[in-house]
């Protein structure tokens, strides 16, 4: 595993975070230790709570609890409901203090390092949940103030200089205005966190082949003969599924990590089978001619957009 800077104090984050679900503890508190367990051998110190489950929190505290807290790094996603049945969005002062109160009481972390406002429309963030938030803060019961989505919404909180950490989608097609998002957040001394680096789009060898091709002629006719054609899909993400040794996925997140403004990328394993295959990524290099197939892709989705 390899470590990044992360927040002003010069703390050490590993390249891939963790994100724990409801759909990790549904085997079980046991299996979700156990997995918690595998990460940490991994040598991941990073992890993210996707919601306020108590039961979920709960567990991460158990599986850390013999582990120097100063030496972990724990997120917490606000405002996504806390993971019980009938539980709402809620970007109160109320509902996100009561949310990390309950979820640090029953975890016995003793603060989250970084709180997550789970994509709020601008009519969702009122400035009394503002104030709550640098209470919180001011208690040293969170110690930095993220953002995460990816609507246009998302370009005014940047701009607002009031949180430390950008969580943003972003894959090897990711659009300029992610890229550009990116950047801004890196300007403004934000650190950044990505998501979504293998996206549904890209997962199996036929999507990936037909991200952007030309279209057909009228009535079907005109368009490439891709059977005869030696270089058909020439352009498109095709080639992440025929990389030897190397899983489209493997290639996807080993691309988000070269992004030297990225402090972490939120990786989701429910087994420790997959787990330990994505946690091998941060220490290889992909293979040559890879970076500029990405890139020869790229331009041309660009192009046909």
């Amino acid at each position: 595993m390899r470590y990044r800077p992360f927040g002003q104090a010069g703390q050490a984050v590993s390249a891939l975070t963790l994100s724990l679900g409801p759909r990790d503890i549904s085997h079980g508190p046991v299996a979700g230790r156990e997995l918690i367990y595998s990460a940490l051998e991994s040598g991941i110190n990073s992890y993210r709570l996707e919601t306020a489950d108590p039961v979920l929190a709960e567990i991460l505290g158990q599986a850390l609890k013999h582990v120097d807290r100063k030496l972990v790094q724990v997120s917490l996603t606000l405002g996504a409901g806390d993971g019980r049945r009938g539980s709402d969005r809620d970007f109160s002062a109320e509902g996100i203090t009561s949310a990390i109160d309950r979820a640090l009481g029953i975890s016995g972390l003793g603060w989250f390092d970084l709180a997550i406002l789970d994509e709020p429309a601008d009519h969702e963030l009122p400035q009394s949940t503002l104030n709550a938030l640098k209470a919180l803060r001011a208690t040293e019961r969170v110690r930095l103030l993220g953002i995460s989505g990816d609507g246009d919404v998302m370009d005014t909180y940047v701009s607002t200089g009031a949180f430390d950490v950008l969580i943003s989608p972003f894959h090897v097609n990711s659009p300029w205005q992610v890229r550009s998002r990116l950047r801004a957040a890196q300007e403004a001394d934000m650190a950044i966190f990505v998501y979504d680096y293998f996206p549904e789009s890209l997962d199996t060898a036929k999507k990936a082949a037909t991200v952007h091709q030309p279209k057909k002629g009228l009535f079907g006719f005109g368009g490439p003969k891709t059977k005869a054609n030696p270089l058909a899909h020439a352009g498109t993400f095709a080639f992440l599924h025929r990389t030897n040794n190397w899983p489209a996925e493997a290639i996807c997140l080993a691309y988000a990590l070269t992004d030297p403004s990225v402090s972490s990328v939120l990786i989701r394993a429910s087994d420790t089978e997959r787990l330990n295959m994505l946690g091998l990524v941060p220490d290889r290099d992909m293979p040559p001619g890879l970076a500029a197939q990405i890139e020869m892709a790229r331009v041309a989705a660009a192009k046909a957009a």
